[in-house]
């Protein structure tokens, strides 16, 4: 369609980062945007605008979710019914995402990353299929990192706030394996690029890798 190829078009200057969550996407993105001039655009950071933004009609599963308990989110449900209800993995909100990318200025290469760019949603806008990547992090290097950013910010993450932290910390877990492998299927059904992220890949491994896959190095 000419609407497809002209939004394509005037995102030609947009590197995706997708990926599962604790795979290194924000540290991969904060150093490209230093090493080669370009913008940074993160998902996360703008979430709670875009949840500000939707309305129901518009964001069923998110409207739902703001409307549950803590061990509603995190323990009431099996983590199967956890991704598949899980309004951001179901692209809800991904419009304003690429709205906010159309409304910058399209003089400067810009870097998006987030988990909320799904393949399926990515792959339609790409000019350039060498323009997007998703970091795919391993059981191990998901559990690593993320007790790394609790110690670092010295604040327990929100399944604390359950009355059972160690199994909705087990359902989160399951969930976003689960989300990774799908992540895996959907780029390799889709001839995108993505990588397995682990312990033994250090930050500066991914950065390469990504410029590389990106040419920008």
């Amino acid at each position: 369609m000419k609407g497809d190829e002209a939004i394509r078009e005037r995102l030609r200057h947009v590197y995706w980062i997708g990926g599962g969550s604790g795979a290194g996407k924000s540290t991969v993105a904060a150093a490209l945007a230093d090493r080669y001039g370009l913008q940074r655009y993160g998902t996360d950071e703008s979430m709670p605008d875009h949840a500000r933004r939707t309305t129901a009609a518009e964001a069923p599963y998110l409207h739902e979710f703001k409307g549950m308990s803590m061990d509603e989110r995190w323990l009431d449900r099996s983590p199967e019914v956890m991704l598949e209800t899980f309004h951001w993995f179901r692209g809800e909100g991904f419009d304003l995402i690429v709205e906010d990318l159309l409304a910058m200025p399209p003089d400067q290469g810009i870097v998006v990353e987030g988990f909320r760019l799904l393949p399926g949603l990515v792959a339609p806008l790409l000019a350039d299929r060498r323009q997007a990547v998703w970091m795919l992090p391993t059981a191990d290097f998901r559990a690593f990192a993320v007790d790394k950013r609790a110690k670092a910010t010295g604040r327990p993450g929100f399944i604390h706030q359950t009355s059972d932290p160690e199994r909705a910390g087990r359902n989160l877990a399951e969930r976003e394996r689960m989300f990774a492998e799908r992540l895996r299927e959907e780029t390799r059904e889709l001839g995108l690029q993505a990588i397995t992220v682990d312990a033994a890949v250090p930050e500066s491994e991914s950065v390469r890798r990504v410029a590389a896959l990106f040419g920008l190095a």
